[in-house]
């Protein structure tokens, strides 16, 4: 039963239908879009990859923008793919948008089935994080609003890996710990992993998002919690926060996609990356400022989940080197007026740097 239900592209073409949403109006507001194609400059004729297609928003307005143009359109989600697939057989896209199926280190192999070489290409954007449709989706398991299934995949289960409720039903406390307190960053990391084990221990199991959430409310006795901007904030965020980038390898893609950035784009090629918390941030800013350490992008061993070593000679070499020039000097930030429209893009990072060799 669970397998059916946890049907990814069935289940969420299906929330699309009910809902009566279109293609052209997912149900995503692209975070800092005008300023990201500002700082692509996208010229005629010039290739690009959006590594994070989500609904499209960025690459429909850098299409727009320069109609010659043409996008690779990446995305590991089976529905973003799905809403680029739609995107570019309309007669406004058709033939500019290619849309791409996979992780980011899955780039290298669609690369080569699309005959593209090293150094080609003009420009690429990032717009890292979850999307507002994966959040709203209580099916996917993201969300502490929503009650569903314990998942947090952001494929959905499409190339296999392991659910949440997998890793909390299989973690060790010790690494419980390390999880929570590294990729959520959270100061009562061993309060809340020593309660999420006695609860397994107690044969309680931790199969779906309300359980979880609520299980960590009452390890917490229900006290309230601000996150950095001093906003309310659910006692559980960052326990989610941390079980969704572990499941999902999110630190070792982005290393990942940075490097391949310095790989496939040309020199004067530009990067412009949306960041959404300090990990992904830091991550960014290090291969920028070419201060960056083979395999240090994550502290601990994906012992639960895949991992995606960086081990071409090459590669490894250009770490070290400093090959970005940032384009500008202060990191780039939503206006008043944005964060009112969209609440999501309050914590947003926008970071633009033009490849030097």
């Amino acid at each position: 039963m669970m397998k059916r239900l946890l049907n990814p592209t069935r289940l969420r073409l299906d929330w699309l239908r009910r809902s009566s949403i279109e293609v052209k109006t997912a149900p995503h507001v692209p975070v800092l879009c005008d300023t990201a194609i500002e700082y692509l400059q996208p010229v005629p004729g010039g290739t690009y990859i959006d590594m994070t297609f989500g609904a499209g928003g960025h690459t429909r307005r850098l299409l727009e923008k320069c109609p010659e143009a043409k996008v690779y359109a990446l995305d590991r989600d089976p529905l973003a793919h799905q809403l680029a697939l739609d995107m570019s057989e309309s007669e406004e896209f058709k033939g500019r948008l290619i849309p791409l199926l996979g992780k980011f280190s899955d780039l290298p192999r669609l690369f080569n089935d699309h005959g593209l070489a090293k150094n080609s290409v003009d420009g690429m954007l990032f717009d890292f994080g979850c999307s507002s449709m994966q959040f709203d989706e209580a099916v996917r398991g993201f969300s502490i609003s929503k009650d569903g299934p314990l998942d947090m995949r952001m494929d959905g289960g499409h190339s296999g890996g392991v659910t949440a409720a997998d890793v909390l039903a299989n973690v060790e406390e010790s690494d419980l710990v390390k999880i929570l307190r590294i990729y959520g960053e959270e100061k009562a990391a061993k309060k809340i992993a020593r309660g999420l084990i006695d609860a397994r221990n107690g044969l309680f199991k931790i199969e779906t998002t309300k359980q979880l959430a609520d299980i960590i409310e009452n390890i917490m006795d229900g006290g309230t919690r601000k996150d950095k901007l001093r906003r309310p904030a659910h006692s559980a965020t960052k326990t989610f926060q941390a079980i969704r980038i572990f499941v999902n390898n999110e630190l070792n893609e982005i290393n990942y996609g940075m490097v391949l950035a310095n790989e496939i784009l040309r020199v004067d090629g530009r990067l412009v990356t949306i960041t959404f918390h300090s990990l992904e941030d830091t991550i960014v800013k290090r291969h920028i400022n070419g201060n960056v350490l083979a395999g240090a992008a994550n502290a601990l061993p994906l012992k639960y989940s895949s991992h995606y070593a960086i081990d071409e000679p090459d590669m490894l070499e250009s770490l070290t080197k400093k090959s970005w020039k940032q384009l500008h000097r202060h990191v780039i930030v939503p206006d008043a007026d944005e964060v009112a429209r969209n609440t999501r893009s309050r914590s947003a990072k926008l970071r633009a740097a033009v490849k030097t060799n």
